[in-house]
């Protein structure tokens, strides 16, 4: 039970940089990358999706 909490832990601290990371890019950055700044909180649910996968 103690590792499931650590992982929910990190999982959530790795979803907030990712946030963080990504809200830092430019409109421009975020085109190359194939992303529009509206689409962050879709990424970040994916992503959070997978890693509750595992």
């Amino acid at each position: 039970m103690l590792h499931r909490i650590s992982r929910a832990l990190h999982n959530w601290r790795a979803s907030v940089e990712t946030a963080e990371q990504l809200s830092r890019l430019s409109d421009e950055q975020l085109r190359d990358i194939g992303l529009t700044r509206g689409e962050i909180p879709f990424v970040l649910r994916q992503l959070q999706t997978s890693a509750a996968k595992y």
